[in-house]
């Protein structure tokens, strides 16, 4: 399949999956989630489904309450969208904001006198 199609499906399923989370699934824990990013296979069998939390202790059971629910996601994807196959929803945890905080540490704890105004090396 195309990777521009891909692309737009991946985008869809996002759209879809946050509303659908938002709108029609009654689970408390899961108003905690925050989708970021749906990546499908080529053949559209699996999407893995990345999510953070608002609440940095609820990875666990944000994570559970989304994987109880995506045989019902996947059902209600199916009534939505019009696709001739429904992928297979896997849902990962996020952790591009855990590392850009982890290299902002590493950064501030490196000892970097700063330059002075003037007095930078110049080539004369």
């Amino acid at each position: 399949m195309p990777a521009f199609r891909i692309e737009r499906i991946n985008r869809e399923l996002l759209r879809e999956i946050s509303d659908l989370i938002r709108i029609r699934i009654k689970d408390d824990s899961l108003k905690e989630a925050v989708l970021s990013e749906v990546s499908c296979s080529r053949d559209l069998s699996h999407a893995k489904v990345y999510f953070r939390t608002l609440v940095p202790g609820k990875r666990e059971i944000v994570e559970t309450a989304l994987n109880r629910a995506a045989g019902v996601l996947r059902s209600m994807l199916g009534k939505r969208m019009h696709l001739r196959q429904v992928p297979e929803l896997h849902f990962v945890y996020d952790t591009t904001e855990d590392r850009a905080r982890t290299i902002d540490e590493i950064l501030d704890s490196l000892e970097i006198p700063e330059a002075e105004e003037g007095t930078e090396d110049r080539g004369n």
